[in-house]
């Protein structure tokens, strides 16, 4: 059994009152009597429970992180380092997924916010003059994407997609067709824009279909249209539209790699497991949750203090697999 502020008050023969501000409010205890409080409890293995320190200290200690999709590969390595950092923070993490429904993204975080000290947003849609509300009411950091007046760990698009976009030329592509994500997805915007500057500053053509939703289904939806858009290269908006691109026209007799080339963005694990496997572009998921964390417990520390939110840039590249291969138009 747990042992109690009663049986380290007899072991001390203090009262439990004293042992309690001893552990608690240690300013408030004569130092010698705090010494020898202190030394027995460890002695007998006391450890003070989470609700009576939030009771005393007015927190937790606890960080809520919402996620659109659990199940989408992208953020499992998110919600990993966000547990592995709170955790070496001696923090716990609660956990809301909205299951891609934008509506309930600001009804999940405010409930959560009720239990927690602070709150992480990963990828939020909702408009962003709600997410700047709400970073005025309650400590918040978001990730991927930037939200004016709070704390935000982003991705740098720009390297990966510039990187993505000379690959395809050296390999003789003059067009590229872009699959876009969700209509409401500021890192869609964010890509859809680093890859326009990547192909005009290098001289393709660039088309765009969609928008399709982060799913393998929305990928094979988005093969039917490929085939129809006269493009041999496409990069699409996540590995999973990427992959059921890659799955349907494979079904369909084409040869992914030669006949067409197709990349995605992530670099998840399930990139690895196609044939031929999938060329991507590698987005640091685990540092974004990590950096998250931190960002977070500095607005923590700082309380009413806190005036200068911080954005973390994180840079992005090109990891070349077999989905990629020279244009069929040109000299191999």
């Amino acid at each position: 059994m747990a042992v109690t502020l009663a049986e380290v008050a007899a072991a001390c023969n203090v009262s439990t009152s004293t042992v309690s501000r001893a552990l608690t409010d240690p300013d408030k205890v004569n130092a010698e009597t705090r010494t020898r409080i202190e030394r027995v409890a460890r002695q007998l293995g006391y450890a003070p429970s989470r609700a009576g320190r939030s009771l005393v200290s007015g927190r937790t200690d606890t960080i809520g992180l919402v996620v659109p999709d659990i199940a989408n590969p992208f953020f499992p390595p998110i919600i990993k380092s966000v547990q592995a950092r709170a955790r070496d923070k001696r923090y716990s993490v609660l956990i809301a997924d909205t299951d891609e429904h934008v509506a309930d993204e600001l009804e999940l975080a405010r409930g959560l916010s009720r239990q927690v000290d602070g709150l992480i947003l990963a990828s939020p849609r909702t408009d962003p003059a709600e997410l700047t509300r709400l970073a005025k009411q309650l400590p918040v950091v978001f990730v991927n994407r930037e939200v004016e007046g709070a704390g935000s760990v982003v991705i740098d698009e720009s390297e990966g997609m510039s990187e993505a976009v000379e690959h395809l030329m050296s390999l003789g592509h003059t067009r590229v067709c872009y699959l876009a994500g969700p209509r409401r997805s500021w890192s869609n915007q964010q890509r859809r824009d680093a890859l326009a500057a990547a192909c005009a500053e290098h001289g393709l053509e660039l088309r765009e279909l969609g928008p399709f939703e982060p799913q393998i289904q929305a990928g094979m939806r988005a093969a039917d249209l490929l085939q129809s858009a006269e493009s041999a290269a496409a990069i699409a908006y996540d590995d999973l539209i990427a992959l059921g691109v890659m799955s349907r026209l494979t079904e369909r007799g084409m040869q992914v790699g030669r006949e067409i080339s197709v990349i995605g963005i992530d670099d998840s694990p399930l990139s690895t497991v196609t044939h031929p496997m999938l060329t991507s572009i590698h987005v640091p998921a685990a540092e974004l949750g990590s950096a998250a964390v931190d960002l977070l417990l500095d607005q923590l520390r700082e309380g009413e203090d806190f005036t200068t939110p911080t954005t973390v840039r994180l840079e992005t590249r090109l990891v070349i697999r077999g989905s990629t291969g020279v244009a069929p138009t040109a000299p191999r």
